[in-house]
């Protein structure tokens, strides 16, 4: 990581706090990175290797998201409050009281690369390029690619999870252990775990709120309340030069990424062949070359 001074501090969200983290500083030469995080529910911390990307001047910008890290949780919400409409709004409320909402790139990941191109579509006049990081145009394409993924798996994993789904027995240890298996080859191939990446699976562990009502158990059996999102018919609308990433073996798969690249007028595709779904910690300093120079080229 470079050595560069960091900031932490809290932003006021309607009452309640937003984490977030400045590496570098925000007056530097170069546009500021703001990024997103997965989950939902999940944290900052697993994409603590972006800070690699702060050097020629530019801040990079972590933060947590309501419900996660070390912002505010709700553990006593619904499904009416957890909405990607609240996700927007922290996004722009922090944008705001951070002084980068006149010129930003954006990286989201995952959920954040949804969740960034929700922001993109309504065309925010700040935002100079997007780069959309493992993630689906819609939740139909991401179930569709799960299956043919689970298709894959050993046929007792297969069974073991249709049968505790059935069943509702998300917790059971047997289940948790063949969910295992499909994150070993489909999210992140590094084992054990960076210590920032198991930190967000932590997180995850100790207040689901926001991934059990959003998404669901797991990473493959989405039936939270995003379960019906897409973004494909308004992905045209991203105007912004856009950077689309994903692993050779990600959940991601080409499919759930295809529209983005159909739609988006100034576009660019990279495939990471040894990733899954964390090609930043995978493949981590191809990944830093390829964004790093992608955020150069549209600085402004």
């Amino acid at each position: 990581m470079p050595d560069q001074p960091t900031t932490t501090g809290t932003l006021d969200f309607r009452g309640w706090s937003t984490w977030y983290q400045v590496t570098g500083g925000l007056a530097g030469a170069a546009t500021p990175l703001v990024t997103l995080h997965g989950g939902p529910g999940a944290s900052h911390d697993y994409l603590l290797s972006l800070v690699d990307l702060a050097e020629g001047g530019r801040a990079v910008i972590h933060y947590d998201q309501l419900g996660c890290g070390l912002s505010t949780h709700l553990p006593d919400r619904g499904v009416d409050f957890w909405t990607v409409e609240l996700f927007l709004d922290e996004l722009d409320n922090l944008l705001e009281r951070l002084g980068v909402a006149e010129g930003y790139h954006l990286l989201g990941q995952s959920w954040g690369g949804m969740l960034a191109a929700e922001h993109a579509v309504r065309r925010p006049e700040g935002l100079r390029s997007l780069v959309i990081s493992n993630s689906p145009a819609s939740m139909a394409l991401w179930g569709e690619a799960a299956d043919g993924l689970r298709a894959q798996l050993p046929d007792g994993v297969r069974e073991t999870l249709e049968r505790h789904e059935a069943a509702g027995t998300y917790d059971d240890p047997e289940y948790l252990a063949a969910t295992e298996v499909y994150y070993d080859r489909h999210v992140c191939r590094v084992r054990p775990h960076p210590p920032e990446v198991q930190r967000s699976f932590d997180q995850i562990g100790k207040d689901p709120t926001v991934y059990h009502t959003m998404n669901g158990p797991n990473e493959f059996h989405c039936i939270g309340s995003l379960r019906d999102w897409t973004i494909v018919e308004r992905a045209e609308r991203i105007d912004v030069p856009t950077l689309l990433v994903s692993g050779r073996h990600d959940e991601a798969a080409p499919l759930t990424v295809q529209p983005f690249f159909d739609a988006i007028p100034d576009v660019r595709w990279e495939v990471f062949e040894a990733s899954s779904h964390m090609p930043f910690v995978e493949e981590r300093p191809r990944y830093m070359e390829v964004v790093g120079a992608f955020l150069a080229e549209h600085d402004r």
